[in-house]
C-alpha cells in the first residue's frame, strides 16, 4: 500500500526549465549558424586556387559565431532557476 501511494505522489520534473532550453536552442541555432558560414570557398579543380576561402566571412565571423553560441551554452546550463514562492 505504501509504494503505491508513493508512486502516485512522485511528479517526474524536467532539470532545467523552459528558459534554459530557450537558451540552449539560441545557442545551437548560433552554432549551426556559424558552421554553415564556414562551408564552401573550395576549388573544383585541385590545381587551382581560390583565395575565397580566405574572406573576412570564413576566418573571422563564423568562428565567432560558434564561440558566441557555446557561450550562450554555458549560460543556459548555469542559469539559476526561478524561486517558486508558496
Amino acid at each position: 500500500m505504501g509504494e503505491k501511494k508513493r508512486k502516485e505522489e512522485y511528479k517526474p520534473t524536467f532539470i532545467f526549465e523552459k528558459r534554459n532550453y530557450m537558451f540552449m536552442l539560441i545557442g545551437i541555432a548560433f552554432i549551426a549558424l556559424g558552421f554553415i558560414l564556414m562551408t564552401g570557398g573550395g576549388s573544383d579543380d585541385p590545381n587551382v586556387f581560390n583565395p575565397e576561402i580566405y574572406n573576412w566571412r570564413r576566418i573571422r565571423l563564423a568562428p565567432a559565431l560558434v564561440l558566441i553560441g557555446f557561450g550562450i551554452e554555458v549560460y543556459a546550463i548555469l542559469l539559476k532557476p526561478k524561486s517558486k514562492e508558496n
